[in-house]
């Protein structure tokens, strides 16, 4: 139930990100169900794949490489997704960072750490 719960709130952040910003359009509410869906399976299979391949540039940029990867597995998603997109790279971070930002409110509403 939770994981339901979690995946509602979260295609709600991403209507968010769209009302609050112009670079990213999300025409449907089942077309945020589906990007929430395909950002988080990509959160998950290929963003420790991304960040272990990029060890040596975010140790030297000091993790901020972290929000590129994050910008383009967002902007990737939009790509493979009808009735989600994000306008280019730079609407795609902006847009992954309030997402993000989002996340952290509903991780913290669970009560995860």
């Amino acid at each position: 139930m939770k994981l339901i719960l979690k995946w509602l709130l979260s295609a709600a952040a991403l209507l968010c990100v769209a009302y609050l910003y112009s670079g990213v359009v999300v025409s449907s509410l089942g077309a945020a169900l589906i990007a929430a869906f395909v950002i988080g399976l990509f959160n998950m299979v290929l963003r420790p794949v991304l960040v272990l391949l990029t060890l040596p540039v975010t140790v030297v940029t000091l993790g901020l490489f972290l929000f590129v990867i994050n910008a383009l597995m967002f902007w990737s998603a939009a790509g493979i997704l009808e009735g989600f997109h994000v306008r280019d790279f730079y609407a795609a971070l902006w847009g992954s960072l309030i997402y993000s930002a989002l996340g952290l409110v509903i991780d913290a509403a669970f009560g995860r750490k």
